[in-house]
């Protein structure tokens, strides 16, 4: 069951808002996404916005420049990106939601490294 989430970085500088449901969590394996290793959660569609902090964004794009990585240029922090099997959608980082354990989540995989046309 969807339900709002608010969201931000470990500084405050980016926040946002979201509904999602606890059940869309997951985790992809692609080169980026391993390393970052962060859960993520699905928005439903329409319902992300981007309430505070666009200028402390800092994008990053490789491979196809398909999907969209946001972080914040202050802390670091992952906060969300438009995957590349699916720009229209938003995922989101977990552990930035208020009131989300990731760890207690129950977690999918995303075969994100089947997808690459990048070199392992």
């Amino acid at each position: 069951m969807a339900q709002h989430y608010q969201g931000q970085c470990h500084c405050g500088a980016v926040k946002f808002s979201l509904r999602t449901s606890l059940e869309s969590a997951l985790r992809c394996n692609c080169s980026l996404c391993k390393r970052k290793g962060a859960v993520m959660l699905t928005a439903e569609e329409n319902s992300f916005e981007l309430l505070q902090g666009e200028q402390a964004l800092s994008l990053y794009q490789w491979n196809t420049q398909i999907a969209k990585h946001y972080f914040c240029k202050h802390c670091g922090i992952y906060t969300f990106h438009n995957p590349r099997s699916a720009p229209e959608l938003t995922r989101v980082n977990a552990g930035c939601l208020e009131g989300v354990d990731p760890l207690s989540l129950t977690v999918s995989l995303v075969k994100g490294a089947e997808l690459s046309t990048e070199p392992k």
